[in-house]
């Protein structure tokens, strides 16, 4: 009895406008800042044209995406409400591919923009075993203080003992598939933010928010048989403990170096073989869910999407490799040698894309 599991970011899935631009230049989108807006009405006439003219294109690239998972359950991050989800499911993925996914859970987590974590599955596997919903806890409420997690660290960059830790939530699943009990850890980690606030200085967010995934997880199972049970923590880290640093360019030829990074939150919860990250049984260059750029002199590949397995899942699935669906993304990112794909149709040089991140899904072995 298999299972296809997978997480991706699907970046602002919204049923709703976000006028925040007009006031907060850096929300603005750079198709509007062409352009002299005389008033907060126009502006708000204009952002509704421009999303709704971008979000059919993005929608249907992101749906194809989704369908390449094969998915039976997929973790998702930055969903807006159900009421999206439902529009989105039924609209483009049910109608594009067919066989839905009936079932959707999400909650309001403490995302400043109301997006956060959701989960979608179908009524059976692919091999027609029954997947059933039992239950969902939110962990959004948990603060430093409550879990002793506060830190000087966390105080210089303002973060009080009694403020929550995680920046969306850390959403507790629980589903039997074909009788068998799985439990999902859904989280979406602290961004790495601006150049100016940048990966090492929101490293304690993240690394906060690691050990409370971590102490939720003990706290369930008991801190001594945990590793052993059936779970898997799935999401956007915003953190990578390799890259792959890119250099060169298109008329010289570009140059890939993998290089190790000192410090990473992924190692908080892989410590002592308390889960494994599956997506590291791929080869080093091969490993990346993400193309990052700021301009020549800062370009590199990534892995920001995780399927993290238990010590028990993983070594009962010792020969499960994940698969990272790559043709969803914007002709703009740079594809070490061989592992160009072919792109869906209309995906455009920096948008529409499915994502800036790329799904990751994983058969595992379920008996």
């Amino acid at each position: 009895m298999s299972l296809r599991l997978a997480t991706f970011n699907v970046e602002n899935l919204m049923n709703r406008f976000d006028y925040s631009g007009y006031r907060n230049q850096l929300n603005e989108d750079r198709t509007l800042a062409l352009f002299d807006i005389q008033s907060e009405a126009e502006y708000k006439m204009l952002e509704q044209a421009r999303a709704i003219a971008q979000s059919d294109d993005t929608r249907q690239l992101t749906a194809l995406a989704i369908a390449a998972t094969r998915a039976d359950i997929i973790c998702m991050q930055e969903v807006d409400n159900i009421e999206a989800l439902k529009a989105f499911e039924y609209g483009y993925l049910f109608k594009m591919v067919g066989q839905g996914y009936r079932q959707k859970y999400t909650t309001s987590g403490n995302d400043s923009r109301g997006i956060d974590v959701a989960v979608m599955m179908r009524n059976e596997t692919a091999q027609g075993q029954p997947i059933e919903f039992v239950r969902m806890t939110s962990h959004a409420y948990v603060t430093y203080e409550q879990f002793g997690l506060h830190t000087p660290e966390l105080a210089a960059l303002g973060n009080q003992a009694n403020e929550r830790i995680f920046r969306r939530d850390c959403l507790e699943v629980d589903v039997t598939v074909g009788g068998v009990p799985l439990t999902l850890y859904l989280v979406h980690f602290k961004s790495m933010g601006s150049p100016r606030n940048g990966r090492e200085a929101t490293m304690p967010v993240r690394i906060a928010e690691a050990q409370a995934v971590r102490r939720i997880i003990e706290e369930r199972f008991g801190k001594d048989h945990a590793a052993d049970k059936r779970w898997a923590i799935c999401g956007d880290m915003n953190d990578y403990r390799q890259r792959v640093k890119i250099a060169g360019d298109a008329i010289d030829g570009y140059r890939f170096e993998v290089v190790d990074e000192a410090v990473s939150c992924i190692n908080v919860l892989t410590e002592g073989g308390f889960c494994e990250n599956v997506v590291e049984r791929r080869p080093e260059m091969n490993r990346w869910s993400l193309y990052h750029t700021r301009g020549p002199e800062e370009r590199h590949l990534c892995q920001l999407d995780y399927i993290l397995l238990s010590k028990g899942l993983a070594a009962s699935n010792a020969t499960a490799v994940p698969d990272i669906i790559r043709n969803g993304q914007p002709w703009r990112t740079i594809f070490p040698p061989g592992q160009e794909v072919e792109r869906f149709p209309r995906a455009g040089w920096d948008r529409p894309k499915a994502s800036d991140h790329c799904p990751v899904a994983i058969t595992l072995d379920m008996t």
